[in-house]
């Protein structure tokens, strides 16, 4: 640094961080003048002038009437523009592909969801069809008028997020996949606006931001599927781990001598408690519960037509689930101490049957009381969760730096200060 001046690279830096600043404090408190923009994010009044400008003309923000109430000339009103920009959220789950579309106000613009033998079809052609659903999302943003932010892809395994890479995942026998790479090659999409996390990191980023703990900053969130995972967040932080792979809690070892796991390892507690145990337990072989071809939705209507009519069987076999459950979430509610933890997926969907069994024997193991005590919830955005964080990731890529998104021209406009 010369003469006082900053080296333009660090400028470039500054203004990104300010135009970052302008839009959270928008996104955290609505509507705002620029002189309440500069009260509130503590830049000056002609600085906010003009990052205000340049985000207008991103299509980042938009005019939103006239301050009222105050003394003097009053001031025009900005908020963010809803529609301009989107995120797309995607999810790779045993069964099925699913996708989501937000736009900045956290609006649904369109939902998807493809059915799908992940396994039978194996990793690249696994990767051709999420690339066509993606491309449909894409159409889907281009046909409303937004430009989109990117496309954040839920994995349930271990995903090394700066690579872009899944290094495994078991229940879909995945090892070593190059997703972001494979994906953006597909759908012609820059590097840099594609991603890959674990579902349940981004289901737990959902329920954080608009789910069922909404504001909780320390939070765990256990998702239930074909598999189980955890998200957690401490201080409103993602907890990631030394290797960017905490989280893998359906595979703790709970019974050395229990069943296999496609992961190598005998007794996880996710083959206590995902969907496949449950309806092992509570049907034979036989059972339409069974059926592959029945959409998740399906079998857990049934699940629930039986447990409702007081079935025996499926009474058990939630109680069951639900101790095993309880089991697990108490040696985390020890070890992690969380304010909530929100059950997600299945164990959403089933919730009425399994929390009461899980409370038991939460509150016999867990050794603090004031730990006993966090709130178990049910997860307000069910199996949508993953995809929904998913599209919020995507999002956070231009709030984090809003000059990804293009210029658009437009008539200059002055507005009152």
């Amino acid at each position: 640094m010369r003469n006082g001046h900053v080296p333009p690279a660090d400028q470039a830096g500054l203004r990104r961080a300010n135009l970052a600043l302008v839009v959270r404090t928008l996104r955290e408190h609505g509507q705002q003048s620029r002189a309440q923009l500069s009260a509130l994010s503590g830049l000056s009044k002609a600085t906010v002038s003009n990052l205000v400008s340049e985000l207008e003309s991103r299509r980042l923000v938009r005019a939103a009437g006239l301050t009222a109430g105050r003394q003097g000339r009053p001031g025009q009103l900005v908020e963010l523009s809803p529609g301009s920009v989107c995120g797309i959220g995607l999810e790779i789950n045993l069964e099925y592909l699913r996708a989501t579309v937000l736009d900045l106000a956290g609006t649904v613009v369109t939902e998807q969801l493809v059915p799908l033998r992940v396994v039978e079809l194996g990793p690249q052609r696994c990767l051709d069809q999420l690339a066509e659903l993606a491309r449909s999302m894409l159409a889907t943003v281009a046909a409303v008028g937004a430009w989109p932010a990117g496309i954040t892809v839920a994995v349930p395994g271990l995903v090394d997020t700066q690579a872009g890479v899944v290094r495994f995942a078991p229940n879909l026998r995945w090892r070593q996949i190059a997703l972001v790479d494979g994906l953006a090659a597909r759908v012609d999409l820059p590097l840099e606006r594609c991603a890959v996390d674990n579902d349940a990191n981004l289901a737990a980023l959902a329920e954080h931001t608009s789910g069922a703990a909404s504001g909780t900053d320390d939070l765990l969130c256990i998702v239930g599927s074909s598999g189980v995972g955890a998200g957690l967040l401490a201080a409103g932080v993602p907890v990631r781990g030394a290797s960017g792979f905490a989280g893998e809690v359906g595979h703790l070892s709970l019974d050395p001598l229990g069943p296999s796991c496609p992961c190598g390892n005998r007794g996880c507690w996710e083959r206590q408690i995902d969907l496949g145990t449950l309806l092992e337990v509570m049907s034979s072989p036989d059972d339409p519960v069974r059926d592959p071809s029945l959409a998740v939705s399906d079998r857990l209507r049934i699940i629930r037509v039986r447990a409702e009519a007081g079935d025996r069987r499926t009474l058990d076999a939630l109680q069951q689930v639900g101790d095993a459950l309880g089991v697990g979430l108490a040696l985390l509610i020890n070890v992690l101490n969380p304010a909530a933890v929100v059950l997600g997926g299945y164990f959403a969907e089933l919730y009425e049957w399994l929390v009461e069994h899980a409370r038991i024997q939460i509150a016999s193991r867990v050794l603090s009381p004031e730990a006993a005590r966090a709130a178990i919830l049910p997860s307000t955005l069910g199996f949508t969760a993953a995809i929904r964080g998913g599209a919020q990731h995507a999002m956070r890529m231009v709030m984090d730096n809003p000059t990804l998104a293009p210029v658009v021209a437009s008539e200059p406009t002055e507005a009152p200060a």
